[in-house]
């Protein structure tokens, strides 16, 4: 199967590193359908909304994701809106209804991605409890059961820990069930995920590690067949050394007190789990500017080489690679009329090797 590609939008202010270099990148309405319309031209398959209430690592202004999916299905004509929940902020009841309503305006082109949550001072600011780490999952999982339910009977009825459903309708059905999107990177993450999802993300990082968690998720998920993309920032210029030196300007004028901030709030969050690290245990400073590690992937050099490094993900168990970039406008097009044709040339070159063999 080909390589999918995907976007983060841009929805809250700051772009997608927490750093005071320039960006040509804005978090309005009107700049993300921009730039939802120029990725469906070149190739993209789908754009994730984020989900944020309060400012955090310097995103002092939010756009709601289901808000902002439901306008951009109305503007685009082909992409994929993947809308991030946070359930504990959300009954899955009224986001079912949310979600089939955007799936009806789009003609069939949602997914939602379930955020257990690392932002302690959202729930404590709304009111809502902030669970333990495994808790958080467990409720997670529920929250999608309940979601699939609504959107499959006639009637819902459901007794969890969580929610409770009594004879529950939802019309009209989403026009096909929506794909279910899961992050993070614990042992309760891992599972849940080898359990329900269907698409597993994962935060940038080596190739090895990534081969790891694939292998861990599939090994618990009794045949299931799960998909997998990898989070990764992209840099592409002339020369190596050109696009290194982006990366050095980005992490030189990293906002400190913000990357600093956002580091005690995920490593906080991880430490609550069983086995006391979460989703960036091991991340430095530097991949901490990009706030879900993008660095580490490598997707950071001459086209070329940006390509084969994708072409290696594939290789190791990746099928959807999620992009972020500096410059929005001009590097969403750049990446679809240059990246995307290179990995789609060299993947006819691996099927052709392949069926020589």
């Amino acid at each position: 199967m080909s390589l999918q590609f995907a976007y983060w939008a841009p929805n809250v202010s700051g772009g997608l590193v927490i750093s005071n270099i320039p960006q040509k990148t804005e978090w309005s309405f009107e700049a993300n359908s921009r730039y939802a319309q120029i990725a469906e031209q070149v190739g993209f398959d789908y754009v994730l909304l984020q989900t944020r209430f309060f400012a955090s690592y310097g995103a002092e202004n939010q756009l709601e994701a289901a808000t902002l999916a439901s306008a951009l299905a109305a503007t685009t004509k082909k992409i994929n809106i993947i809308t991030a929940v946070l359930p504990g902020l959300w009954h899955p009841g009224v986001f079912a209804k949310i979600i089939s309503t955007i799936d009806h305006i789009s003609s069939g082109r949602v997914s939602v991605n379930v955020v257990s949550g690392w932002f302690k001072g959202e729930f404590n600011g709304y009111g809502e409890p902030w669970l333990d780490h495994d808790e958080r999952y467990r409720r997670s999982e529920e929250f999608i059961n309940v979601l699939r339910e609504l959107w499959k009977n006639e009637t819902t009825t459901f007794k969890g820990d969580f929610y409770r459903l009594n004879d529950a309708p939802l019309k009209p059905k989403p026009l096909q069930p929506p794909k279910i999107f899961q992050g993070g990177n614990s042992k309760a993450a891992r599972e849940m995920a080898s359990r329900v999802s269907d698409v597993y993300f994962m935060n940038g990082n080596s190739i090895e590690n990534l081969k790891n968690q694939i292998k861990d998720v599939k090994a618990n998920a009794n045949g299931r067949d799960i998909r997998f993309g990898v989070n990764g920032f992209v840099i592409v210029r002339e020369t190596e050394e050109e696009a290194k030196q982006v990366l050095k300007e980005i992490v030189l004028q990293a906002d400190k007190e913000a990357v600093e901030g956002f580091e005690s709030q995920v490593k906080f969050a991880g430490k609550a789990s069983p086995q006391g690290e979460g989703m960036w245990a091991n991340s430095s400073f530097e991949n901490l500017v990009q706030y879900n590690d993008g660095f580490r992937t490598g997707l950071i050099g001459t086209a070329e080489q940006v390509a084969n490094q994708i072409i290696e993900l594939k290789k190791n168990g990746v099928d959807i690679i999620l992009t972020g970039f500096l410059h929005y406008e001009e590097e969403i097009k750049t990446f679809g009329e240059t990246i995307i044709p290179l990995v789609r040339q060299k993947e006819q070159e691996l099927k052709e090797k392949a069926g020589a063999l």
